[in-house]
């Protein structure tokens, strides 16, 4: 007689009539239910996929609950709900019954869920990102400083930065803060009280060039009136040492250059890159500035960047197309590029300029004082502006004219408050400050150095450093107690400066500005229609360029296009031209979905991209641009090339600048757009490892795979989008073949199959039918996208009781066939993006 487990034998008992059982109260009987149908196969805790239905806990459904929690029963809905359990060889469950099981799970776990979200948040207490805190900052100082690489950087989930519970407060982040928050008012504070003159540098040819005959070195030559630098792959050549900057700042840069000796077939153009740093071997890292293309007629080209105080430009030839140059001892002597017939970039003049974006010593003043009648105090004694002076120094020149100074710096304080904590700032949270005005002044301290203390105190608060996004019904207790804590655990719908500041970060990046600010104050963002109108208002012009940049740094990790680096001997013709132009492409594209309420489909089937020439002949596209601009071009039905799948920037992050695999693809593809969620692998599963020597194809190696049980069912879904794309090499180029090794070098191997099934069976034979199958399903397209804005949006990743919020987003979009832009205004407009 076979062995009966206590769970088959009280199941054998007797049968369970349940079709009429209102499952959503009885939690006891949809576990009776899930048991009586899985346990053959689910049994212990060698079950299946390392399942066992015996560890499912019924009395977890009857009260709140988290998705941790719930983790197991929803893991139980997704496969039920999706018919892949029970397995076809199982024997098909009672229609009936699937129905009624599924409605009950649905209903009971998202009212668990639901109750949880309403007693404490959906969010948990969240800062400002290191970014945040840097854009804010440079908003309410009026200045332009780079503070954020002064932090760590912060954990990723699912790509995200600004995850709720990923995020941490330690003594070292503190105090990273204190330090940035120093950094910031100490130079606002002497910008406005002690401008000094902006650093500049003028160079002729002859000061650009440094090599003389005789002299090898790594810097351009001076060849007849230009500074010439030829195309060579040689570490640092074209570094130029009088360019070194003596004052950290913001510099425009100003290039007047020409092409040499380009290519015919590439219209003598030659492409170049700008890049910044201390060039030395002690210190390799380069930052990037920008590219441009030289023509054989001279032309400007002007850049922005951020240079560090003795940091010097370098500017070469940046094109893996060109002829390089061969130098003996890594250095460059006079005359050795021309007779090798080299492409190279002529220049004859040179300006570095510092610039200060924030605005002028005028405008950080009336950012910092306000109103207040600050003038020159007239003090003899004071000493002279000098570069690099303190707080101190700086303010001893100016007083503070006021009969009522304790009154007048109270005002400014809390209009300085009210922006930084991004809502009006009542007199209980004021007190410590006013306190703090009423002591300095007590203690004969200058006003305005009250006045600098009581902003540090502001900046360093909890209510600066974290959202306020307490429910509405929480409001009072907010405003009436100054150790409320912000973000706090009461649930509900957020009120107007919740809403505004959520809004404002989510679409610039920024706190919120005036007119956001007085709708808030005004009460009107209850209403949808003015959430809608604010945010087609603010996704213009900069507003959009940010929101698309920082979304799709994070969403398609292309935050993450310099990580790897594609191996030369493989991928010739890639260089920091085409990644840069790479990151361009989808940005653009992206923004014109966005500003065009493009249909959702066309992020997989587009028939158009954005193109300078260096991306169209790296893609071996037809089309012709004759300059450097970026151009839209029509695709048509290309095969190869239109929508996010065929991008090189998500097709580089998605490899490893070797190999490319069906796997990571496949699952980064179902995650960031099919909206196919893939669990984690079972810890048992070893690793794919791929075979370079191309003794076996990646389908061999992941038909042994996928032939485990516990692999099967993930791949299924996985492996159609992962082979599909393995027609595009690691660097984002269409392939036919392989590359295989052989011994030091890399030879053609076995084709590339791409043909495969979906998971309903479908079949495809080639990249574009796959394509224009995955597109079929736009309404999970932009449930994905709406699901990936609102995680970004709101600091926390989708749970089961926001489902039913997002297909109610996919069903208010349809009309519109799910545009971007109706799919973002029916997100902000969602209880997810609304509620706390």
């Amino acid at each position: 007689m076979p062995y009966l487990s206590p769970l088959r034998s009280v199941l054998a008992l007797g049968s369970l009539c349940l079709a009429a059982i209102a499952f959503a109260d009885r939690p006891e009987q949809l576990l009776a239910l899930v048991q009586q149908n899985c346990i053959d196969c689910h049994d212990g805790q060698d079950g299946e996929g390392g399942f066992d239905v015996a560890s499912l806990d019924a009395d977890v459904l009857k009260r709140p609950a988290s998705e941790k929690e719930l983790f197991k029963w929803i893991r139980v809905f997704d496969r039920i709900h999706d018919g892949e359990m029970p397995p076809p060889d199982a024997g098909e469950m009672d229609a009936s019954e699937h129905t009624q099981l599924v409605k009950g799970l649905r209903q009971t776990l998202d009212e668990s869920q639901s109750q949880l979200h309403r007693q404490i948040g959906r969010v948990q207490s969240r800062r400002l990102t290191r970014d945040q805190l840097e854009w804010t900052l440079n908003d309410l100082l009026a200045v332009d400083l780079p503070v954020a690489e002064l932090m760590p950087e912060e954990e990723r989930t699912d790509g995200f930065r600004n995850i709720a519970q990923a995020q941490s407060m330690s003594y070292y982040h503190l105090e990273d803060h204190l330090r940035i928050v120093d950094a910031a008012l100490d130079y606002a504070f002497v910008r406005a009280f002690s401008p000094e003159q902006p650093f500049r540098l003028d160079l002729p040819a002859t000061r650009i060039a440094a090599k003389r005959k005789g002299q090898r070195n790594r810097e351009p030559e001076l060849r007849q009136d230009a500074a010439v630098v030829w195309s060579s792959s040689m570490p640092f050549y074209g570094r130029i040492n009088n360019s070194t900057v003596k004052v950290s700042g913001w510099y425009d840069i100003a290039l007047n250059a020409s092409s040499i000796k380009g290519p015919e077939d590439q219209g003598q153009r030659v492409w170049c890159s700008v890049r910044s740093g201390e060039c030395t071997s002690s210190a390799p890292l380069l930052n990037w500035i920008g590219e441009f293309e030289a023509t054989p007629e001279a032309s400007e080209y002007t850049f922005r960047a951020w240079l560090e105080a003795g940091h010097r430009l370098e500017i070469r030839p940046q094109d893996r197309r060109l002829k390089l140059g061969r130098f003996n001892g890594g250095q460059v002597g006079f005359g050795e590029g021309e007779p090798q017939d080299l492409p190279g970039v002529a220049m004859y003049h040179l300006t570095l300029t510092q610039v200060f974006p924030g605005g002028d010593p005028d405008r950080v003043r009336k950012a910092l004082v306000g109103d207040l009648n600050v003038k020159w105090a007239g003090n003899k004694d004071a000493p002279k502006p000098r570069r690099g002076e303190s707080v101190t120094d700086a303010l001893a020149r100016f007083a503070l004219v006021s009969q009522k100074p304790a009154q007048d710096l109270r005002r400014r304080t809390r209009q300085f408050a009210s922006r930084a904590f991004r809502r009006p700032a009542n007199y209980q949270v004021m007190k410590p400050y006013f306190a703090m005005i009423t002591q300095g002044l007590e203690e004969k301290q200058p006003p305005l150095e009250v006045l600098y203390q009581c902003c540090r105190a502001i900046l360093c608060s909890p209510r600066f450093i974290y959202f306020t996004e307490a429910g509405a019904d929480a409001k009072q207790t907010l405003a009436s107690t100054a150790k409320a804590l912000p973000g706090n655990a009461i649930g509900g719908r957020l009120d107007d400066h919740a809403i505004a500041t959520r809004l404002s970060y989510l679409l610039t990046g920024h706190g919120p500005d005036w007119t956001l600010k007085k709708a808030a104050d005004e009460g009107k963002l209850q209403d949808p229609a003015e959430v809608i109108k604010h945010t087609r208002r603010l996704l213009k012009g900069d507003n959009l360029d940010h929101f698309v940049a920082d979304f799709t740094d994070q969403w398609l990790d292309l935050a993450d296009i310099a990580f790897t680096e594609p191996d030369r001997r493989m991928y010739r013709h890639f260089d920091l031209t085409v990644q840069s132009s790479m990151v361009q492409e989808t940005r653009r594209f992206i923004k014109t979905l966005i500003s065009e309420n493009v249909p959702a489909h066309q992020l997989i089937d587009a028939k158009f991209t954005w193109l300078n020439n260096r991306l169209a002949d790296y893609y071996e596209l037809d089309h012709k641009i004759e300059d450097d601009q970026w151009r839209r071009v029509a695709l048509g039905d290309h095969p190869h090339r239109g929508g996010l799948l065929t991008h090189g920037s998500v097709l580089k992050v998605t490899a490893n600048g070797t190999d490319s695999s069906p796997v990571v693809r496949g699952v980064w593809l179902c995650d960031r757009i099919l909206g196919v969620p893939i669990p984690d692998p079972p810890e048992s599963v070893p690793a794919i490892e791929p075979d370079i020597r191309g003794a076996k194809t990646v389908r061999e190696i992941l038909e042994k795979h996928r032939s485990q049980s516990e692999c099967a069912s993930c791949h299924l879904r996985i492996d159609p989008s992962g082979f599909a794309l393995e027609h595009f090499d690691p660097a984002g180029r269409w392939r036919d073949n392989y590359l295989v090794r052989k011994g030091g070098s890399f030879r053609t191997g076995p084709k590339v199959d791409s043909a495969y099934q979906m998971p309903d069976g479908r079949p495809f034979e080639s990249f574009q039918q796959f394509r224009e199958l995955a597109a079929d399903n736009d309404d999970q397209v932009a449930r994905s996208f709406a699901a990936k804005l609102l995680t970004y949006a709101t600091g926390r990743e989708m749970t089961f009781a926001d489902r039913k919020a997002l297909d109610q987003i996919v069903v208010q979009t349809a009309d519109e066939q799910y545009g971007l832009r109706s799919v973002i205004e029916a997100s902000v407009t969602s209880p997810i993006f609304l509620n706390k």
